[in-house]
């Protein structure tokens, strides 16, 4: 990314980025969260599956392909302007940190830009990643509770009102101030020590940093995702204290490992999934920057 900020430009831009993201690894995100929301089986019992291609191979074979695109209308619909708004924080938080347009920002600065856009994101994240996740956790044998994404949201207004729809912004708020903050860091970083003496970027640098970008966020997102995860998934009523509660539970029932439950699928999607987010990104800014320069 240039110094010189626009932050219009880096809405549209990280728009199209964000539609590039889902179409790159939503089926990944459906088998995280199905290993994040399986039930803890009994004394005698294996596990709904037994890992990463064990969930793949029973998707595919109850399911089909279609099952691994299960909820992706709303993060589809969701996702071009919650990354508009991760773009468009990080572009801002940038900005306010520059005293001059071309001035270069430190690591700890490029830090603070990517967790405010963590701010930025959440108000849309939060009902959309809940409704993605009730959508994805439905067994195709069972008779679905949703229909889809527009009945979803009916119905949870229904059993809890707006607060229903926005459970679990808390812990998406801890997940991405942090986890936003490495990724756009990591990212700037990359860049940079991978740009051309011209000052150009490859589209192995931006494909590089951008997977790598992505892995890190990852990292450091991946214990309160699952957090979010379970807390958006559970009946109403069950966690009264909110994420807290999930944190204790979890602990208390599977020990500190199952925070990094569906790891793998995540990291197997991070990096092709972010780096197509960036390559978007890069795509869609130089078109604007050729068609409207003085923008």
């Amino acid at each position: 990314m240039s110094e010189n900020v626009n932050p219009v430009k880096y809405f549209l831009s990280g728009g199209f980025g964000g539609v590039c993201t889902v179409l790159a690894g939503h089926p990944l995100d459906t088998i995280k969260v199905r290993l994040q929301t399986m039930p803890i089986p009994g004394p005698n019992e294996k596990p709904l599956y037994a890992g990463t291609l064990d969930c793949a191979k029973k998707t595919l074979a109850k399911e089909g392909v279609r099952g691994f695109y299960k909820g992706m209308a709303a993060p589809l619909v969701g996702v071009a302007p919650i990354f508009a708004m991760s773009f468009l924080g990080f572009g801002i938080g940038k900005k306010l940190q520059q005293k001059d347009p071309n001035e270069k920002l430190s690591e700890l600065q490029l830090f603070y830009a990517g967790a405010f856009s963590g701010i930025f994101t959440t108000v849309i994240m939060a009902p959309g990643e809940r409704i993605k996740c009730l959508l994805q956790i439905q067994a195709s044998e069972a008779k679905p509770k949703y229909s889809g994404p527009t009945d979803c949201v009916k119905q949870l207004y229904r059993e809890g009102g707006l607060r229903s729809i926005f459970k679990g912004s808390c812990a998406t708020l801890l997940r991405d101030v942090p986890a936003s903050g490495v990724y756009f860091t990591t990212y700037e970083v990359i860049q940079r020590a991978l740009k051309s003496e011209d000052g150009k970027l490859s589209l192995l640098s931006t494909i590089t940093a951008g997977g790598c970008a992505g892995i890190a966020n990852w990292i450091i997102g991946m214990p309160p995702d699952v957090l979010k995860s379970r807390l958006q998934t559970a009946p109403e009523g069950t966690y009264k204290k909110g994420v807290r509660e999930v944190f204790v539970q979890l602990m208390k029932n599977e020990g500190p490992a199952a925070l990094y439950k569906g790891v793998v699928p995540v990291m197997l999607r991070a990096f092709p999934a972010n780096a197509a987010c960036f390559l978007g990104f890069e795509v869609a800014k130089n078109f604007l920057d050729w068609v409207a320069p003085n923008m």
